[in-house]
């Protein structure tokens, strides 16, 4: 449960930031594309439409994603999203074969990079 919610609370950070951040605006810029995020049986599944600089995204598989990132199980790939280090949290679960990469994975290096602008931003 905690991992289709924070599924559901990535796409919503993600169409606030597509919205309001020009600096996150810029990384969709000239994509038109659909990824998703699932556990490796598929039973959870989320996937995130990038159309016009803008993201939204629906519960269950798409059609045909550019990419999908399939974790083992709902725990980890919670945990793995919650790293404090995503990017080493990554690596290791790829090697480990914890983490499957389906489609293209310079754009998963590229959502990769988007998670950076999900931060919430610190008080002065």
């Amino acid at each position: 449960m905690k991992f289709r919610f924070l599924l559901w609370a990535l796409g919503l950070l993600m169409a606030r930031a597509s919205r309001n951040s020009p600096a996150f605006q810029q990384q969709l810029v000239d994509k038109d594309l659909t990824f998703q995020l699932q556990t490796a049986d598929g039973k959870v599944a989320r996937h995130y439409i990038v159309h016009g600089q803008r993201i939204r995204s629906a519960r269950g598989a798409a059609q045909a994603p550019a990419f999908t990132i399939a974790f083992r199980d709902c725990a980890y790939g919670f945990a793995t999203l919650q790293a404090s280090n995503k990017q080493l949290a990554f690596m290791q679960g790829i090697q480990s074969k914890d983490i499957q990469i389906k489609g293209n994975p310079a754009l998963v290096i590229w959502f990769q990079g988007l998670t950076r602008y999900l931060k919430p931003k610190k008080k002065a």
